[in-house]
């Protein structure tokens, strides 16, 4: 059984950093959960490790394929089953998993969920959900299976929604990690006051079109001219995308950017509040990275790591 370190919190927490200095300290790899990063060529908007950190570190979990291509849980669980390997099982935890994604998270700590995505179904419900709301998925789900609404820890979330009725049409039932809960390992989760982790957000949103964002975006484009669903949807990337189409202005394409980031983070934050037992680690903007990484390093000694699925 594979254990890591686990570490996550909103995007721009800082959380990278931390990882970075824990993995040096400790020799440690790092495997990212970020389900962008998987992306390759989606560096820059993705805030990905640069050359000199990976030459430092070992990371998994980063570039598995390209924006044209669509990357599944189960894609990204293989990269961890090779993180696994490469430290061996009789080498003490020598994993680190750091990002905002916590279906990634879940994933390797519980498992993968019930029956493959029905795209048929998906649209049906998602027009279901366009003309009727939460509400109306609510009612479908609770004509299936009256119970099946308890068992949801986040019934507000469309996709969450949608994703219990494409399983209830498949079997008639969740899946049976859905109905246990979430709180077998803690993780140390970084949390900064809401405005200054808006002012980091604009911030790093600022650093990115200063530093060749729209470049990166641009060549990826051009190298590759169709994108998958999910790439194209990217924080940051359809923004860019629309403003090389002339769609939107530049400045438009910026302040939708840090809007949709904030968002995210506020997802992400409340995803971690409900779906883990989170150890939350309370910081403010000046603090310096290795302080942070100090405290997560004691954070980890207090609860141990997590446990993560057979590989």
């Amino acid at each position: 059984m594979a254990h890591a370190w686990i570490l996550a919190g909103a995007t721009a927490s800082g959380k990278s950093a931390a990882a970075q200095i824990l993995a040096e300290k400790l020799g440690c790899v790092i495997i990212a959960a970020d389900a962008m990063s998987v992306y390759q060529g989606m560096d820059i908007g993705t805030a990905k490790p640069g050359a000199a950190e990976r030459d430092r570190v070992k990371h998994f979990g980063l570039d598995l394929t390209s924006p044209e291509q669509s990357c599944s849980a189960g894609m990204w669980l293989a990269d961890v089953a090779r993180a696994a390997a490469a430290v061996g099982p009789d080498q003490g935890c020598r994993l680190i998993m750091v990002g905002g994604s916590g279906l990634y998270i879940k994933a390797a700590t519980r498992g993968l969920d019930g029956c493959a995505a029905d795209p048929a179904a998906r649209s049906r419900w998602q027009a279901t959900f366009e003309s009727g709301g939460t509400e109306a998925l609510r009612a479908a789900i609770a004509a299936r299976a009256p119970d099946a609404l308890a068992k949801l820890s986040d019934p507000g979330n469309p996709r969450r929604l949608i994703r219990a009725l494409e399983h209830l049409d498949a079997s008639g039932a969740l899946p049976a990690n859905w109905s246990r809960p979430d709180r077998v390992s803690r993780i140390a989760v970084l949390r900064l006051p809401r405005e200054q982790l808006h002012g980091r957000i604009r911030r790093r949103v600022s650093e990115m079109f200063r530093h060749g964002f729209v470049e990166e975006v641009r060549a990826l484009c051009q190298r590759f001219p169709q994108w998958s669903p999910t790439a194209a949807k990217a924080i940051g990337y359809a923004e860019a995308r629309a403003m090389l189409d002339g769609t939107i202005t530049r400045d438009e394409a910026f302040e939708r950017t840090v809007t949709r980031t904030r968002q995210l983070a506020k997802r992400q934050e409340t995803w971690f509040r409900h779906q883990t037992e989170a150890s939350w680690i309370d910081i403010e903007d000046t603090d310096p990275p290795a302080a942070v990484a100090d405290r997560v390093l004691q954070t980890w000694r207090k609860y141990g790591p997590a446990k993560l699925i057979p590989f």
